[in-house]
This record gives structure tokens, C-alpha cells and sequence, in this order.
């Protein structure tokens, strides 16, 4: 038998799914889960309390395989994983179909000035002109990480007419490497970040790089908060050197009630909904990794295995 933790939300999704030599325990609680880990072979974490998430990877000295529905994994022990020869497989794209709707939609809000319209709206207040006129048709985009996220919101801006540049890590034709986008952004009216989140890419949008932008650009993160440098942020969007920033992600997260980036009326913060604007990440993680579990039972190669190396 093979002792697999899981978190009891899932349970409804996995019991009766699962093979007779897997053994499940079932955590509620993050002392349950601490005090599960150690007996873990196959693991499945996730928590919202990411500090026990990462806790108790330590403590899973009999782990061999973990999981994540979750496509970041900063927070885990990668050394250790790579140490021990842990497998890590994520939830790489699990949520790509709604963050990418979730991209569309603030574009429109930004380019229509919606929010200014919903304000009215709710002041009973019937405008006699558009707050926003900017078109979609023939704006040029830079997205910062083509994966699943980034693949799916150039896929959905081709029919708005959107010219849509890509950045990966090994670029193909037409995309752009990760030492090439700085000397073009002033090219593009949307930049938009999907990349994951590492050492390397850590305050990838700085200073430079926001004045490099077009001032009637608007800069989007839908990766992780440390991937802009928010004080810089913030004081472009006061002074103007950007139009606005639609941010899904922020640092630190919940952002405090009192933070300035809540002033700003060109700050839109979506509260990290992108992803769970939907029904089916559950779903579809579970039957991901029920899928994977198959192969591993089969000693054949796992989907979506995180790099420990590049940390993605």
C-alpha cells in the first residue's frame, strides 16, 4: 500500500476514484496535515495557509511524489525536493481558460472606462459620453510568458484584432527572448505578465521599465506580486507615465486596506479572482491527477513535472 495525504476538500472528487493500493488520509486542519506528512508517499497539500503547505513538505521525509493544483511553487521546497528526488507536478494551466477571459474582460473595462461608467451607474447618474474610447482593433500587446496563461489570452485577443507579441524562454518565430522585450516595450499598448514566479524574474517590471512604456499603455500582472516593483508602480500610475495597471496579484497579499494602490483610480486590483472565476478547478485537478496517478502506478512519465531547477 501506498500512503497518499489529501486534503479533505477533495475527498468528494477522489474517494471511490482511487486504486486499491493507494491508502488515503485526509487532512481538515493544518495540524492535521503536519502530523500526516511524515507517512506521506504521494502528496497533495494544498491550503490556502502556505507557510503549513510548505511545512509540512519538509516534514514528508517518505514523499516521492507531490502535487499542486496551484501553477506556482515558490513557496515549496524545491532544494529539498531536488535533495530527495521528489517529483513535482503543478496545476500548470488548470486555470488558463478563466484567467485569460479575466484578461479580455479587464482590457474592455480599462479601453471602455467601464469602471467609471459603474460608478455613475450606482450614482444614478446617466453619462451623456463614453469615458473611455480606446479600441482593441489594431492595439499591439506584449505578453510576458507565453505558457497555457499566455498562450489562451493571445488566443482571445486574435479575434478583437489585437496584434499579440509572445516572450518565452526558448522563443519561436516571431516571439521574442527573455533578454529581447525591454528595448521594445515602448512598442505595445498592453504588457501583460504571465510569467512564473523565480529568482530571475523577481521585479522584472522596475522603473526602467514602466518609463519605457507608452504612456498610453496598461500594464497587467496576472503572475505573482514580486514580479513588479509595486512602490515603482505606484508612482507611475500617480505621475501619469502609464494609463493604468489591471493587477490580479499584488505584494503583499490580502493588500492591506490602507495601501495607496487602492487610491488610485487607475489601479484596478481583481483580488486574485482570475482563477477561481469558475467552476471546474477542482474538477479538473482531480481528474489531472488521477490521470497522473495511472501513469505513476504504470512507472511511466508524469504530466506537467515542475523543473527544480528552473523552479517551473
Amino acid at each position: 500500500m501506498t500512503v497518499a495525504v489529501f486534503n479533505g476538500l477533495i475527498r468528494p472528487l477522489l474517494e471511490g476514484r482511487l486504486p486499491d493500493w493507494v491508502e488515503p488520509r485526509w487532512f481538515l486542519s493544518t495540524e492535521e496535515l503536519l502530523a500526516l506528512a511524515p507517512e506521506a508517499e504521494i502528496g497533495w497539500f494544498d491550503t490556502y495557509d502556505l507557510p503549513a503547505r510548505a511545512e509540512s513538505a519538509r516534514r514528508a521525509v517518505k514523499l516521492k511524489w507531490m502535487n499542486t493544483l496551484g501553477a506556482g511553487v515558490e513557496e515549496l521546497p524545491l532544494d529539498i525536493f531536488r535533495a530527495n528526488g521528489v517529483i513535482l507536478t503543478n496545476g500548470a494551466g488548470i486555470n488558463a481558460v478563466t484567467i485569460a477571459e479575466y484578461a479580455v474582460m479587464g482590457m474592455l473595462v480599462v479601453a471602455k472606462g467601464y469602471r467609471q461608467v459603474m460608478r455613475a451607474a450606482e450614482r444614478h447618474e446617466w453619462l451623456s459620453d463614453s469615458p473611455g474610447k480606446v479600441e482593441l482593433l489594431g492595439n499591439k500587446a506584449l505578453v510576458i510568458g507565453a505558457g497555457a496563461i499566455g498562450g489562451g489570452i493571445a488566443e482571445r485577443l486574435a479575434p478583437f484584432g489585437v496584434e499579440v507579441t509572445k516572450v518565452r524562454r526558448t522563443p519561436g518565430e516571431g516571439e521574442l527572448g527573455p533578454d529581447d522585450w525591454r528595448s521594445r516595450l515602448g512598442e505595445f499598448d498592453w504588457v501583460i505578465v504571465t510569467a512564473p514566479s523565480t529568482s530571475a524574474t523577481e521585479h522584472m517590471i522596475g522603473e526602467g521599465e514602466l518609463a519605457a512604456m507608452k504612456s498610453t499603455a496598461t500594464l497587467m500582472n496576472f503572475a505573482r506580486g514580486n514580479l513588479v516593483d509595486q512602490p515603482a508602480l505606484a508612482a507611475a500610475l500617480k505621475a501619469r507615465k502609464i494609463r493604468a495597471a489591471w493587477l490580479d496579484v499584488v505584494d503583499p497579499e490580502p493588500l492591506p486596506p490602507e495601501h495607496e494602490l487602492w487610491t488610485l483610480d487607475n489601479a484596478h486590483i481583481s483580488m486574485h479572482l482570475s482563477g477561481r472565476a469558475q467552476n471546474l478547478m477542482f474538477i479538473r485537478s482531480a481528474d489531472r491527477f488521477l490521470a497522473n496517478l495511472d501513469r505513476w502506478h504504470r512507472g511511466e512519465p508524469l504530466s506537467h513535472v515542475v523543473d527544480l531547477g528552473a523552479g517551473y
